[in-house]
């Protein structure tokens, strides 16, 4: 009997996530579209996905929220499977000084960019590791390699990602599971929403592509990665940046 292959989305209603699940279900497999408050904008990914030959379905959960993950992966184990790929896309952004950051600012920003992809790849783990085989990639950010100056909680958790990638690989390598991550320039997405359009300007001429990216040029990657022709790839991070860094 055929079973289709799981990929679960964390962020899935919007940007690279929404590019992400449609780009994989390309490839075949079902998806999962996880999202947080906008259920009408994950439910228009999964829309799409249907209307062209595929399988997807929205699961709502806050994965900062361990209860929350734990909720969200029973329910896709039960109505479509164990995942076959995860791929940690969720985040927020903040632009300011780190002084003027709240406590509880800098404590959602770490649950949410570097714990969410920690707790979820925790929860995905055991199915994978029983299958003998499974891809997990995570999202960092070219500020996770290089760090920016009014982004500093980002950068740190998305440098966090960088190490949490490098190092998950190893552990899970000898369990034929792969672990990567794929690096972004600046993507032309609701993330980037707060930069005005002289700042995007600046950063395009910055880039020696010249121009931004694109949630699909991103989401290629992510499939790639995803797929067997990434057979032998693992602890890597790629850059999808233009060249900018």
């Amino acid at each position: 009997m055929f079973m289709p292959k799981i990929a679960l989305v964390t962020g899935g209603s919007r940007g690279i996530g929404a590019a992400a699940a449609y780009e994989l279900s390309k490839f075949g497999y079902t998806v999962a579209v996880n999202y947080r408050e906008n259920a009408a904008a994950a439910q228009s990914v999964c829309d799409r996905i249907i209307s062209s030959g595929g399988y997807a379905k929205a699961y709502q959960a806050d994965i900062s929220i361990p209860e929350d993950i734990e909720r969200m992966f029973a329910q896709t184990e039960a109505e479509l499977g164990a995942a076959d790929v995860l791929v940690n896309n969720a985040g927020i952004s903040h632009i300011g000084l780190l002084q003027d950051m709240s406590y509880d600012e800098i404590l959602r920003h770490a649950q949410v960019n570097l714990l969410g992809a920690i707790y979820c790849s925790k929860r995905a783990i055991p199915e994978m590791v029983h299958k003998k085989s499974g891809s997990i990639i995570n999202l960092s950010s070219m500020w996770g390699e290089v760090g920016a100056s009014c982004e500093v909680v980002y950068s740190a958790c998305k440098a966090g990602i960088i190490g949490f990638t490098k190092a998950l690989a190893k552990e899970l390598g000898p369990s034929g599971i792969r672990v990567n991550c794929v690096s972004p320039g600046v993507i032309r997405t609701d993330m980037n929403s707060e930069l005005d359009d002289e700042t995007l300007a600046q950063l395009s001429e910055e880039t020696p592509l010249l121009r931004l990216g694109s949630p699909e040029e991103v989401s290629r990657m992510i499939a790639f990665l995803a797929s067997e022709s990434a057979s032998f790839i693992t602890g890597q991070v790629v850059s999808v940046n233009g060249g900018i860094v």
